[in-house]
């Protein structure tokens, strides 16, 4: 049976066994039928204590829960996934927010934007694993690391699902993956859209394109214009675009691809009159720079080959 502070559970003992409501469960609960205990279900506890008042043993999940969850992070930081957590307190060193129902705590300088405490409370943020101890029961998080990571998988053109946090004269602001990106009013369709909230309200879902990535910034740029099968279908039929998003996305990226070949091959028709040809052999194309820019520092002055500053002549 159960009642307001826990369950009565036969373990075929001699002794009577009881689950306490605050064992029931790693998270916090009121009764024990929010996690599932009914009469007549089966589970298996771990005995941790005894009620010296009647002989009766004290039973746990919670225990049991508490252990797997320790395992499941740490396989979690192996596996160095991005995972999302509950912002439930805080302090002037940072956030407490819950992950796999353990309370892990978020740095200031591991959080990527500039908000208080009071400010992501509630709300759920992108972590990564920084530091899991069981024997101290200590849970570090970083959302920066967990915002870098999924800044790096933003290619230009690729295709991702958001959701509109907010919607401004100029635009949507929509949330992909913990990124806030800018789905600007020219941007949603080609019929020219007068009104943003006659086609997208907070808390919608859709899919968008992106169109660029200023990594520096953290700003991106969205679109859902390019992805319209036909001009017009984001205001009439937006269930469509969101079907046809991936095909038409790839369609773009092809389109881009082959202006960019031929303008390479217009590149290489210039032969100057000495010979010197500019060469395909080069390898593929790639505008993407690393982050940090390029290293120049061991590239030779180019009028110090033999002392001697001779220009050369086509």
């Amino acid at each position: 049976m159960t009642d307001n502070n826990g369950a009565l559970v036969d373990i075929t003992a001699k002794s009577s066994a009881y689950l306490p409501v605050q064992e029931a469960s790693i998270h916090r609960i009121k009764r024990v039928e929010e996690v599932g205990i009914v009469p007549g279900m089966r589970e298996e506890f771990v005995i941790i204590g005894e009620n010296e008042a009647d002989d009766s043993l004290i039973l746990s999940l919670r225990s049991i829960q508490y252990e797997l969850a320790w395992e499941r992070c740490r396989q979690l930081q192996a596996e160095d996934v991005i995972v999302k957590g509950k912002v439930v307190g805080g302090n002037k060193g940072g956030v407490v927010a819950v992950v796999e129902g353990l309370r892990g705590f978020v740095p200031f300088s591991q959080i990527s934007s500039k908000s208080t405490a009071e400010e992501l409370l509630d709300k759920e943020l992108p972590l990564k694993f920084v530091d899991v101890e069981e024997e101290q029961s200590r849970l570090v998080l970083s959302n920066r690391k967990a915002m870098a990571d999924s800044q790096a998988q933003l290619g230009i053109g690729s295709v991702v699902a958001g959701t509109v946090q907010s919607l401004k004269p100029y635009g949507a602001f929509i949330d992909i993956g913990g990124i806030n990106g800018l789905l600007h009013v020219s941007q949603i369709s080609h019929d020219r859209v007068s009104d943003i909230s006659t086609v997208l309200q907070p808390g919608d879902t859709l899919k968008v394109m992106i169109l660029s990535h200023d990594r520096e910034r953290g700003r991106v740029s969205l679109s859902t214009k390019k992805l319209e099968p036909t001009p017009g279908d984001m205001i009439r039929n937006p269930k469509l675009v969101f079907e046809k998003a991936e095909e038409m996305a790839q369609t773009f990226r092809q389109r881009i691809a082959q202006a960019e070949a031929m303008a390479r091959a217009d590149m290489l028709r210039f032969q100057p009159e000495s010979g010197l040809t500019l060469s395909s052999d080069l390898g593929p194309h790639n505008s993407d720079l690393p982050a940090e820019g390029l290293d120049l520092s061991d590239v030779p002055p180019a009028d110090e080959s033999d002392g001697r500053k001779n220009p050369i002549e086509f």
